[in-house]
């Protein structure tokens, strides 16, 4: 066998390998997805009241689309982009304990959303200068807001079953557009911030990909940061609101942002996306990853119509709207990548080199 029959043979290989973990993965998480839509309804007060107007997809396609989330992200762990993130060593027990848990919490939401008729507002969530109006949501009508440590634990589950497993892969588009644009490149000395890191998933994929960088998180809420610190092992954590960051200007080399702007009123997103382009490096990154927008594939309006009927995003059709491009260019970063799977896209941004530094 040749010397590029044998790099062939190696490269399909790891990838067989990637493609089985993940299907392991999105298999179980597929079946608790299936249990928790049994439980859950559309946000309605009446199971009957929704009524989606979008085409459903052409058959097939939603599979289609489900599976190339895996297979993009198959092969840039093969071609040596950034190593397996597929969690190993979960005991059976333990996946049964966290399913049990997601489907009970299931119910306890569903009877709380039914009693309030699909208002989510907390009335006993911190009311300090500290934590805006819109935070104290309870987004996805989750127990306990972005406030408790149960919620912190719960969520990364909540997540995959909602995606049947692809919220890891589907997030790494990101990871992807800025490990090829670092290829190659000495990472001793960057430095990272993940905005809004949530519990820790994205922090750890970019620990594993930039091992020799320095990598920050940033959340508002101290219980997500706990489970983020349990997650990753990061420990270079801070407690901040992203509208205005404890950072110097100009002072990181790349800057993460997933699953945020979906979640953030208009007025709030130029802020943010002004304050993530004052804290990036002139010829500095910023990798977004985001739900996918009605524009960008008609056959999946469906499914987005659907989402934000079934969970609480009040800010969600507003974010459909947003021109991204737009908004983060009147910022001053520059779109240099872009990708899609299934229902997450993502964007690479830079900040032109000689752009002045705030």
């Amino acid at each position: 066998m040749s010397e590029a029959e044998t790099k062939s043979a190696a490269f399909q290989g790891d990838r067989s390998r990637a493609i089985a973990g993940a299907a392991l993965k999105a298999a179980w998480w597929g079946a608790t997805s299936l249990a928790l839509r049994r439980v859950a309804k559309p946000a309605q007060s009446a199971p009957g009241d929704f009524n989606p107007s979008a085409a459903p997809a052409p058959p097939g396609f939603v599979r289609r689309a489900w599976l190339q989330a895996f297979e993009k992200d198959a092969a840039d762990v093969a071609t040596g982009l950034y190593p397996p993130m597929t969690p190993v060593g979960i005991s059976p027990a333990a996946a049964v304990k966290q399913a049990a848990d997601l489907i009970k919490d299931t119910r306890d939401v569903e009877a709380r959303r039914r009693r309030r008729g699909g208002a989510e507002a907390r009335g006993d969530a911190p009311n300090t200068e500290a934590f805006p109006a819109y935070y104290r949501q309870n987004f996805h009508f989750q127990t306990g807001g972005w406030f408790t440590a149960d919620s912190a634990r719960r969520y990364e589950g909540q997540v995959e079953s909602l995606f049947a497993g692809t919220a890891g892969a589907m997030r790494r588009r990101a990871l992807s557009l800025l490990a090829k644009a670092w290829r190659g490149r000495d990472q001793r000395g960057l430095a990272i911030l993940d905005l809004a890191c949530g519990s820790g998933a994205f922090l750890s994929n970019l620990t594993a990909a930039f091992p020799r960088a320095r990598v920050i998180g940033l959340d508002l809420s101290a219980a997500y940061l706990t489970e983020a610190r349990r997650a990753s092992g990061v420990h270079a954590l801070i407690q901040a609101n992203a509208e205005r960051l404890p950072l110097a200007g100009g002072s990181l080399d790349a800057v993460s942002c997933i699953y945020l702007f979906h979640e953030l009123p208009p007025r709030v997103r130029t802020l943010i996306a002004a304050e993530i382009a004052r804290v990036v490096k002139p010829g500095g990154l910023v990798a977004f990853a985001d739900s996918v927008q009605p524009t960008d594939d008609a056959r999946l309006a469906r499914l987005l119509e659907v989402f934000p009927a079934y969970f609480h995003e009040p800010f969600y059709k507003s974010y459909g709207e947003t021109d991204l491009t737009a908004l983060f260019g009147a910022a001053g970063l520059t779109v240099v990548g872009r990708d899609q799977a299934f229902l997450t896209k993502a964007l690479l941004f830079e900040k032109p080199h000689g752009a002045p530094v705030a």
